[in-house]
């Protein structure tokens, strides 16, 4: 920043700052979902990578509960990291301007939601009618959030 003005990077820079955002985000998303999953709303299985890798003890729940649980716990997670991500984007990535701030958080809520949602409808789905691991359904959820969220962050929400 210059005299209080952000430099505008190239693509690539952007990408990269992006990524590394994201990738901070994406650190708070998991850790909150698993904490969620763990003690709130009891989502994960002894297999799941942090229950392994942690040593936690979890609580055996059915297939329709664990699904419904790992969405709540994504819903949580969500919040938070969102937050994070906003705060990210509009001080370290994209130029704010192309809309009022108060329309800018509104875009960047809905759209994160809806790719929130979409991802959140994937991850219960294959947990329900898949019996997929929870660890490789939220895999699945945060992948599809990555590609809409980025998208329309660049193209619709801020000053490319």
């Amino acid at each position: 920043m210059e005299d209080g003005v952000k430099t505008r990077s190239g693509p690539l820079v952007q990408f990269v700052k992006y990524s590394l955002s994201g990738g901070v985000s994406t650190i708070v998303h998991i850790t909150i979902f698993h904490l969620a999953a763990w003690k709130m709303f009891p989502a994960l299985q002894e297999n799941d990578y942090a229950v392994a890798t942690l040593g936690l003890s979890v609580a055996a729940v059915d297939v329709t509960t664990r699904s419904l649980n790992s969405m709540l716990s994504n819903g949580v997670a969500w919040i938070f990291s969102n937050l994070v991500a906003y705060l990210l984007n509009i001080f370290w990535v994209f130029e704010a301007g192309r809309h009022s701030r108060i329309i800018e958080i509104g875009l960047f809520y809905l759209v994160s939601g809806v790719s929130m949602g979409i991802g959140t409808g994937l991850m219960g789905f294959l947990i329900r009618y898949y019996n997929m691991q929870t660890t490789y359904a939220f895999t699945a959820n945060l992948v599809s959030a990555l590609f809409i969220n980025y998208g329309m962050r660049k193209f619709v929400i801020f000053k490319g």
